[in-house]
């Protein structure tokens, strides 16, 4: 609670508003406001006799709701119950340390090193007390060290399973991916984790992390995940963790229905795929590379109809027919037996892709007529053949394209050397077919072409969960700071509960009929601010600034309104 306290110094008296919360059982100084000598409080107290004078403004929404959600979900207590404190252990607990450092990535992330400054300027003593001064990163390192990766994946499993209580799902579809969050880890320090290896940001000289994922589709929340090394391919991480995979579906659908995992061509291979089939009630849906899928490629759009999606309603409405997503099914044999495959062919995607391919092939033109003009120099570095073969191959392996698009060669004329090159029109025409076209293959012969392409249309769920965890203000993942494996591993967990968390608060907000972002959540939240005030009849009291109309929305979603500037419970 907050009250005066008097401190005498030189003789003369000053006064403090102390605030006093109890930490770890015991009575504890949070907060402590300069007031200044008596002249100084007779002159705030003048003006009308109840007028507030604000003393202290800190943020409050943003962590008011986290702490909501961890109320529900309780991580701080799945972690303390499976990682009890020792004897003597002072401050806060490792659960607490994991929590609070989910508070940070869900509202403003920031380093271990910052975090006590960071906590100082919020209302965290009002909503969740704790000594922020224990809050460093040594004393993370000192917590973390202590968690063992089975401890982990204990507290993982029993995580997912009280969010699954907390929103139960009921699809039986689920989607699956794999991403990898690079790190400046040196290249001598000593990790598993950390290897070198294709990175998806395109940096391939360091070292990285990789990071396996299962939603729901039908909540988006995380029901699984496994962090490996950096340069595992992500077919095998797919095959070495499948029957987890499965596992966690099971256990998040009730009943012994059908279920279905939708993935990317990235984790075919025949052994995947023959696990998947070994497994009862386990169906798939996977994209399929068109490099093997040439014929299907070639198929005329004539033979492609529309497909039922929300999209291509709008379009229709609109009038816009000629630009909605259509598709072609037939069956073939893949991995061994027949299964169902279904073309897409996007008008959109094509003409963006085109437009894209289009500006590559004039830079690859603008790197060969470079090439023509330091052949002309005559000097020998620049008249070998295999030398320019390889200057052409890095530029179309910098550009992403195949090198069969120009044909060259370094032929003599008049005893000089000279480059002729042209463009392979029949190869150019087969790589134009493939824009605005994916492949898929599915056991599933009872869906309609429209459920298929629909389950991998919604793929975007998962990839919406590694954007969100890729945002440098929420979640922020990488780069990955942290120079151990276990350190890595926790601050992997600790991104994951709050992507979590996140995805928990969109799905009240939507219940509550407010369809935003957790991001557009937070950004408004963090301005929703608590004042200390002092009034003419020397009282202090907690005061909030009054809310704009969403930030009173998302408080209402909760159960919350801010009546006479006091924050209030109500029933929804």
């Amino acid at each position: 609670m907050a009250h005066i306290h008097k401190k005498i110094k030189k003789g003369r008296p000053y006064y403090y508003v102390r605030e006093i919360a109890r930490v770890n059982g015991k009575p504890k100084v949070v907060s402590q406001i300069y007031l200044g000598s008596i002249e100084r409080i007779v002159e705030l107290a003048k003006g009308t006799t109840e007028k507030c004078k604000n003393l202290s403004v800190q943020e409050f929404g943003a962590l008011f709701i986290a702490n909501l959600i961890e109320e529900q979900v309780g991580v701080a207590a799945i972690i303390d119950a499976v990682l009890p404190g020792v004897e003597q252990e002072r401050g806060p607990s490792i659960g607490e340390y994991f929590l609070y450092a989910v508070f940070n990535r869900m509202v403003e992330t920031c380093s271990k090193r910052a975090l006590p400054e960071w906590f100082r300027a919020t209302a965290i003593q009002q909503i969740r007390p704790v000594d922020v001064e224990q809050l460093t990163s040594q004393r993370y390192w000192d917590k973390w060290d202590r968690v063992k990766p089975q401890d982990l994946e204990k507290i993982a499993a029993r995580f997912f399973q009280k969010v699954g209580q907390v929103q139960q799902v009921e699809a039986d579809c689920f989607l699956f991916d794999t991403t990898n969050y690079y790190t400046y880890m040196a290249g001598d320090t000593p990790s598993e984790l950390a290897q070198r290896g294709k990175n998806k940001d395109g940096k391939d000289w360091l070292r990285q992390v990789g990071v396996a994922l299962l939603v729901s589709r039908d909540t988006q929340i995380p029901l699984f995940y496994r962090e490996y090394e950096g340069n595992r391919h992500d077919s095998k991480e797919f095959q070495n963790i499948l029957g987890e995979v499965v596992s966690a579906m099971r256990q998040s659908t009730a009943g012994g229905r059908d279920l279905t995992i939708i993935f990317d061509k990235g984790m075919n291979s025949e052994d995947n795929i023959a696990l998947i089939d070994a497994t009862p009630k386990v169906h798939f849906i996977t994209t399929y590379s068109p490099y093997y899928g040439e014929e299907l490629i070639r198929v005329k759009t004539s033979r492609f109809t529309a497909v039922d999606t929300l999209k291509n309603r709008e379009l229709d409405k609109r009038g816009q027919q000629e630009d909605r997503l259509v598709a072609y099914r037939t069956t073939g044999e893949y991995w061994g037996k027949a299964r169902d495959v279904v073309v897409t062919y996007n008008p959109r995607t094509a003409t963006k892709q085109r437009f894209a391919f289009e500006k590559k092939l004039l830079r690859l033109q603008e790197t060969l007529l470079d090439l023509r003009m330091k052949v002309r120099t005559q000097k020998a570095h620049w008249t070998d053949a295999g030398n320019i073969e390889k200057h052409y191959a890095e530029a179309c392996e910098r550009l992403h394209l195949p090198k069969n698009l120009y044909e060259i060669a370094l032929e003599d004329h008049k005893h000089k050397k000279h480059l002729l090159f042209r463009k392979n029109y029949y190869r150019i025409d087969r790589w134009l077919e493939k824009f605005g076209k994916n492949i898929l293959v599915t056991d599933l012969a009872d869906w309609s072409t429209d459920q298929i392409v629909q389950a991998s249309l919604d793929r975007y769920m998962v990839e919406q969960a590694f954007r969100q965890s890729k945002d440098g203000d929420l979640v922020s993942l990488y780069p990955l700071r942290h120079w151990t494996d276990s350190k890595i591993r926790c601050h992997i967990f600790t991104c994951l509960v709050a992507l979590t968390y996140l995805r928990l608060m969109e799905i009240r907000l939507r219940q509550a009929g407010l369809s935003i972002s957790a991001a557009t959540a937070m950004e408004n939240l963090k301005k929703l601010h608590s004042c200390l005030c002092w009034t003419a009849s020397k009282r202090s009291a907690e005061r909030m600034i009054d809310p704009t109309p969403i930030q009173a929305q998302i408080l209402a979603a909760f159960g919350y309104r801010i009546a006479s500037r006091v924050l209030e419970k109500y029933n929804v």
